[in-house]
């Protein structure tokens, strides 16, 4: 059953007057402008002006990256560790940064915290950029007085989860990109270089072989129909990312199909599970709730079907099974995985547990990555050397026939 749709998130510049009759401006995320005048004023500022900010100028700037808030967090962290008051360490940050959309971030952030907002709630303000799992950190580091243990906590696992999803980018996306330049090659060569050969062939009055003639056919082709092959490809990549946006049941389709593919599937299986198993376990050690810290495992897993599994996991949970009883109905994460949490809540350790089947599976993720990778290269470049070296020997099998009749 299709669940409703998350309603479109906006960015609103405000300005207004906070209890003490000071002017403060900023930016805040909302669905609409009811609820930025609602968010207002539960923070005891008086809104005067407040209008949403164009999409359009916001694509000009530069993107708030990961890299971003794990630099943010740690340097935040350093600050107050040694002591600088949360308002001035924003400030100092502010003062050292270059990236306009990431400086008009931490100046919104440190008005409202000036303001008298905790921290986490201004972050939340910001949806777009701190996730659940970062807010809910922060939040359980004020409430115990250890803000920064949970700021370099934050930026230790950002940089975890960085450093897995560039992996997981490296091992699929090379292989694509080569594919793409080797088809594009031989498209040339069939529009642009074929054509020449087949007026040569003309002149010599001779049958031709039927492999050659089947790749003169196919430039024929291509060069009548090249733009309607091309706009087919590009419009069947728009409907599939179309579609995945608009669709849950195509977008979740298309992830159960990935995970289906040889090689490939595996290692986002492996992906999904090293995820899961390092939000949930950084969630639960910093106090959050363990029905709670299981949304942001789902959502960190990157992928639907997991995230589908784990969100029924978490109303079972919700309702008194033990974590590694949901787990093991759900019949998709190892078997080892489900001891490690059997252990782990009978032992009263779950989060340790849990941070070694991260590892365990961060580590099968890297020696798979490096496998592929040396695998790949020699099968790609095969396999171009097959379609650039077949088109050649092509165009040169009549030359070669006709050198043995003289």
């Amino acid at each position: 059953m299709a669940t409703k749709k998350p309603p479109k998130i906006h960015l609103y510049h405000w300005e207004g007057t906070n209890a003490r009759r000071e002017r403060i401006k900023g930016e805040i995320e909302a669905e609409d402008i009811n609820f930025v005048r609602a968010k207002l004023r539960e923070q005891g500022i008086s809104p005067k002006r407040i209008r949403k900010k164009s999409s359009f100028s916001l694509k000009l700037g530069e993107k708030v990256t990961a890299r971003d808030i794990t630099l943010f967090s740690r340097q935040l962290a350093t600050m107050i560790k040694a002591g600088v008051p949360v308002v001035q360490a924003l400030t100092i940050t502010i003062e050292g940064q270059t990236k306009k959309k990431m400086r008009d971030l931490l100046i919104d952030l440190r008005d409202q915290v000036s303001a008298g907002i905790p921290v986490a709630q201004a972050l939340r303000r910001h949806p777009l950029i701190f996730d659940d799992l970062f807010c809910s950190l922060v939040e359980a580091g004020e409430a115990s007085g250890a803000l920064e243990d949970m700021l370099e906590r934050v930026a230790m696992y950002k940089e975890r989860m960085e450093s897995l999803k560039n992996k997981i980018k490296k091992a699929l996306y090379y292989p694509i990109f080569v594919m793409v330049i080797g088809l594009a090659v031989a498209a040339l060569l069939l529009i642009k270089v074929v054509p020449e050969f087949e007026r040569m062939f003309a002149s010599f009055g001779a049958e031709l072989p039927a492999y050659t003639q089947m790749v003169i056919n196919l430039s024929r082709f291509m060069q009548e129909w090249w733009y309607l092959v091309f706009g087919s490809l590009g419009v069947a990549l728009y409907l599939v990312f179309f579609w995945r946006k608009r669709s849950e049941t195509f977008a979740y389709n298309l992830s159960k199909f990935t995970l289906r593919l040889p090689i490939a599937g595996q290692l986002l299986h492996k992906s999904a599970v090293a995820r899961f198993s390092r939000t949930l376990a950084t969630s639960f050690s910093a106090g959050v709730p363990l029905v709670d810290a299981l949304d942001s495992a789902g959502s960190s897993t990157g992928n639907l079907v997991y995230r589908k599994i784990i969100h029924n996991i978490k109303e079972d949970v919700a309702t008194g099974q033990q974590l590694n009883f949901a787990m093991r109905q759900a019949r998709i994460f190892p078997t080892m995985v489900n001891q490690m949490v059997a252990i782990g809540e009978e032992s009263g350790a779950l989060d340790t547990m849990l941070l070694k089947v991260a590892e365990f599976f961060e580590e099968e993720v890297n020696t798979m990555v490096d496998s592929m990778t040396s695998l790949l290269e020699p099968l790609v470049i095969a396999v171009l050397g097959v379609i650039v070296g077949g088109l050649v020997i092509a165009m040169y099998l009549p030359i070669f026939q006709m050198g043995s009749i003289m």
